[in-house]
């Protein structure tokens, strides 16, 4: 006979040709291709929908099917509105199984149209509508990140669970030949009774005994819960706010020399933990527009880390490097050399270089500030 209950759906992905596809399990009966079959949403009147496409999977392929039992895990096209959690039944059998929570997201970075000096460089993607539209394709195959317009139609908000999957999308996108500009991210704060809350973190550390990760955590309002010698590896567990952790993990690899393993995941909402230590130091930041040359680098390298090489196009406003005292510093990296026509033994052999600190999206995003 026809289905009682047919599929629970708890993932989605996204074809380009068939639109959204839900992925779920058919409880009770049997799901035919071309049946008419109605979704119940989590709220609101259930919808009627044909299931123009019904895929099983045989090793790592899908493969269309004709049609699936109790038991088997499928994949439906027809309906572009359908979310996980929802069922989908018999028109004469409306029944909705118990849903499952998709936890929300906890951390926003602000994504939009690249408008620095340098813009149109290297994407070919730039534009609002053209960004705007893989984001609204990232968030109908992937449950967990949220996109809300702003004010600006140049801006949209991104929310995920932590920076990190935020940062593997925006590498993603950046490697498809999208270009634009974020900003910090900043926390999702929600009310519990009352209380102003966050969200924590479990983290838990292995490192090799003596590394400096116990102290570098509790500035970082981490609280340690568990800590276990196994041979020369110390096992910490810590619960810290998720803003706490923003751009450790580089500090993580460097602290521990490589060998250290850091493994995190968000454990719920607790009571705002206070105000964290921010950057301590300025950024160092360019004056004029055009290349930097290693006359200008050479002389500002004594009393900041650069961020950037010899003969890199730079804009005004650019920040190139972080300061070694607090306030922003304003310099000229593209001055040239004076020259003379009197020839100094030794002058200019000892101009040497320290190679620049190469930021990744996980560390900048990290390191900016407010207003960077």
């Amino acid at each position: 006979g026809m289905i009682a209950v047919a599929l629970f759906g708890f993932t989605l992905s996204y074809d380009e040709f068939l639109g959204r596809m839900v992925i779920g399990r058919v409880a009770r009966g049997r799901l035919r291709r071309g049946a008419t079959v109605v979704r119940m949403p989590a709220e609101g009147t259930p919808e009627s929908f044909r299931v123009t496409k019904l895929f099983g999977t045989l090793g790592l392929e899908r493969v269309e099917i004709e049609e699936a039992a109790a038991g088997d895990l499928v994949a439906i096209a027809g309906v572009d509105s359908i979310d996980i959690g929802d069922t989908v039944c018999e028109p004469g059998a409306l029944e909705a199984l118990p849903r499952v929570a998709v936890d929300p997201p906890t951390v926003r970075v602000r994504f939009s149209v690249n408008n620095s000096p340098l813009a149109g460089r290297e994407g070919k993607f730039v534009t609002s509508r053209q960004i705007g539209e893989r984001l609204r394709r990232e968030a109908l195959g992937n449950v967990s990140i949220r996109i809300e317009p702003t004010d600006s139609p140049e801006v949209f908000e991104v929310a995920g669970r932590g920076e990190m999957q935020i940062g593997v999308l925006i590498e993603t996108m950046r490697r498809d030949g999208y270009e634009f500009s974020v900003s910090r991210p900043e926390i999702i704060t929600r009310d519990v009774d009352g209380v102003r809350c966050e969200p924590v973190e479990d983290v838990v550390a292995e490192v090799p005994e003596g590394c400096a990760v116990m102290e570098k955590l509790s500035q970082r309002r981490a609280r340690l819960t568990l800590m276990e010698q196994r041979g020369g590896t110390s096992v910490m567990h810590f619960v810290a706010p998720s803003r706490g952790l923003f751009g450790y993990r580089s500090d993580f690899l460097s602290d521990t020399r490589g060998e250290g393993i850091l493994h995190r995941t968000v454990r719920g909402y607790e009571p705002w933990s206070g105000d964290l230590p921010t950057r301590a130091n300025g950024a160092i930041v360019a004056t004029e527009a055009g290349e930097t040359t290693a006359y200008a680098l050479w002389k500002i390298q004594e009393r900041a880390d650069l961020f950037v090489g010899p003969a890199v196009p730079c804009y005004e406003g650019m920040i190139v490097g972080e300061s070694r005292r607090p306030g922003d510093m304003n310099v000229h990296v593209g001055r040239a050399k004076k020259l003379t026509n009197i020839r100094a033994a030794g002058k200019d052999e000892n101009m040497v270089l320290v190679p620049p600190r190469q930021h990744t999206i996980e560390t900048a995003l990290g390191w900016i500030a407010e207003d960077e």
